[in-house]
């Protein structure tokens, strides 16, 4: 091998280097996202009092559900609340409320296996 040849493959690994570290640096210095929080509004049309308990039980399991934000409005049998979409999709918690035996957003509790 020339020395010539030796220079420029040192000078790519030292450019790649730096455009490594720089990455590293830009990516450290502003941090990556780490959490998305949003809102969203769930249809239970058989939403009632007697029922508050159990639906949020089957959503107690997902760190991502901010449990103090559930509100229930029984008369427009909604649920809302506030969730980290990096930690789950909304589907899941839709899933996790027919499971326990009610419909939300159309998902049925027979089409998740749950027993009524």
């Amino acid at each position: 091998m020339h020395m010539m040849d030796i220079d420029m493959k040192l000078a790519r690994a030292v450019r790649t280097f730096a455009a490594v570290a720089a990455l590293a640096a830009c990516v450290s210095a502003t941090g990556c996202r780490r959490t998305d929080v949003r809102d969203f509004e769930v249809s239970i049309p058989a939403l009632s009092s007697e029922n508050e308990a159990a639906i949020r039980q089957s959503l107690a399991g997902f760190a991502g559900v901010d449990k103090s934000s559930l509100k229930f409005d029984r008369q427009a049998k909604k649920l809302t609340l506030r969730y980290d979409s990096m930690q789950l999709a909304k589907k899941n918690i839709e899933m996790a409320i027919a499971k326990a035996g009610f419909e939300a957003n159309g998902v049925s509790p027979e089409s998740v296996g749950a027993r009524k």
